[in-house]
């Protein structure tokens, strides 16, 4: 069966929101990076999410608010998935995952940044007063990463849980590299004042260029 083929075969499996099991999902990873191994230039990205305050949802105000969270988060992966052709797979009861062939680690950064601030969004529409939750996501890339699935989970899970460790509702890299984009978007001077300041006020750079990042995106929101 070729490739192409066994990657759609995998999606068959997907429950009706289009989400597939853990081990569907492994399926699909290992199939997209078998193909990509093909074109050397091609990136396979992998987005690891964990809800936050989850099980602190369930024990305060119950299990039914749990469940109106955790569907809010599907629905909006889902439509996600559809709408990027991404494959989104479930791992745990609270823990997603989504592949993005093809994208950067930098373009994967920026859209899991907005796709947090919208699945946050979706929990606010149905979650009463004084109920939240949150989500935090990891980004790992291959070739940047890792060189083939495993270790590609592997240091998604690393990054997913270096955005827990900043205090959740956020996206994490891999912490060798913690996002300082290695690009021109960003002059060497810029890069040095960024990591003096972060050194400054004891926190990550990650932290502060998603404090710019937010500023931006609420100046141009308001036109």
């Amino acid at each position: 069966m070729a490739r192409t083929a066994q990657i759609k075969d995998v999606r068959f499996r997907a429950d009706k929101d289009g989400c597939l099991s853990g081990p569907a999902f492994s399926g699909a990873l290992n199939a997209v990076w078998k193909e990509s191994r093909e074109r050397p230039e091609s990136q396979t990205t992998l987005l690891l999410l964990d809800i936050d305050n989850l099980h602190q949802l369930n024990t305060v105000h119950g299990r039914e608010a749990g469940d109106r969270a955790i569907g809010a988060a599907v629905a909006e992966l889902a439509r996600t998935a559809k709408r990027e052709s991404w494959t989104l797979g479930r791992l745990g009861g609270d823990e997603f995952a989504l592949l993005a062939p093809g994208l950067t680690v930098e373009a994967a950064f920026l859209r899991a940044d907005a796709l947090r601030r919208d699945v946050d969004a979706a929990f606010a529409k149905v979650l009463a007063r004084g109920q939240r939750c949150a989500v935090s996501i990891g980004v790992a890339n291959i070739p940047r990463d890792a060189k083939g699935p495993d270790e590609l989970m592997r240091k998604a899970d690393l990054a997913l849980y270096a955005a827990k460790e900043q205090g959740g509702d956020t996206v994490g890299l891999t912490p060798a590299n913690d996002m300082v984009l290695k690009s021109s978007y960003y002059s060497a001077a810029q890069l040095s004042r960024l990591k003096a300041l972060a050194e400054r006020k004891k926190t990550k750079e990650a932290v502060l260029l998603r404090e710019g990042l937010e500023d931006i995106l609420r100046k141009y929101d308001r036109e």
